[in-house]
């Protein structure tokens, strides 16, 4: 791997001598392994932004200073789960989902149709990947991945305030109402369960099967939502409302949090979670 530096940690700054093979939970190892290749693959998603931004410098240096800081979040992922479990190659792991997954990066125009939507969708992923990792940090015993946890889930809020400030000043330019960005980012949250995530579970953690992308995803949401409680979902919720344009407190960011757990619950697992 390429050495990647960021302006607030370095992997050098991870207590790596602290790992405790003991506290390693199998079941959120598996899901740790898959987020280990989604954000190792922030240079994709660099190329598609700085194309669609492409007469934008200021954005465009701010898009690689962040693809930096998700691939170093995939090094420091993929570390650790190579040190949990010895056998996993992230390098071939990651090679096999490059080679299936491909990004539409050429498209000089968003694939949101406007550059303020596209930074709404962007402001929603950060605020998933913020409170997944706040989730993971509370549930692991493990040390070094409560560390990792709690510089990612930092970073991704401050990709938040980033993405945000630039969507605010797309905002004014396109006039992109909140009815407009509420849709973007209900399909945003939507794409939650497609191809990408659903491979990047079965690249890393399958043993030979063919692959089954219903059941991969089941086999990813019934583990990982089984880590968030009510206040990850209701701090989500708030900052997901304020990037639309909607009041981040009161009636609708209570009811969409309620109903939000209620979703999360009937997928999380019961007894046995599903399998690849």
């Amino acid at each position: 791997m390429t050495e990647v530096r960021s302006r607030y940690w370095t992997l050098d700054d991870i207590p790596w001598s602290r790992f405790d093979p003991s506290k390693v939970d199998p079941e959120m190892l598996r899901v740790v392994k898959a987020a280990a290749i989604v954000e190792y693959n922030g240079d994709s998603y660099a190329d598609y932004l700085c194309n669609v931004f492409s007469d934008d410098p200021n954005f465009q240096n701010a898009a690689r200073r962040w693809s930096l800081e998700e691939v170093q979040h995939g090094m420091a992922l993929s570390r650790w789960a190579e040190l949990a479990d010895p056998d996993f190659d992230f390098k071939s792991r990651f090679t096999n989902f490059s080679e299936k997954i491909q990004l539409p990066v050429a498209p000089e125009k968003s694939v949101r149709g406007t550059r303020c939507g596209e930074l709404v969708a962007r402001c929603i992923v950060e605020v998933g990947t913020s409170s997944y990792y706040t989730a993971l940090r509370e549930a692991t015993e493990e040390p070094v991945l409560r560390e990792i946890c709690q510089l990612i889930a930092k970073d991704e809020i401050r990709h938040y305030k980033l993405f945000y400030t630039h969507m605010e000043r797309y905002r004014d330019i396109e006039g992109l109402g909140k009815i407009r960005r509420l849709m973007v980012g209900i399909g945003r949250i939507g794409e939650s369960e497609d191809d990408e995530l659903a491979y990047a579970y079965y690249a890393a953690n399958n043993n030979g099967e063919p692959y089954n992308r219903k059941q991969c995803i089941r086999a990813y949401m019934s583990r990982a939502y089984g880590f968030y409680e009510t206040r990850h979902v209701e701090r989500a919720v708030t900052l997901i409302l304020k990037a639309v344009g909607f009041t981040p407190h009161g009636r609708l960011s209570n009811w969409i949090a309620r109903a939000t757990c209620r979703f999360m619950n009937m997928r999380a697992p019961r007894e046995e979670p599903a399998t690849v």
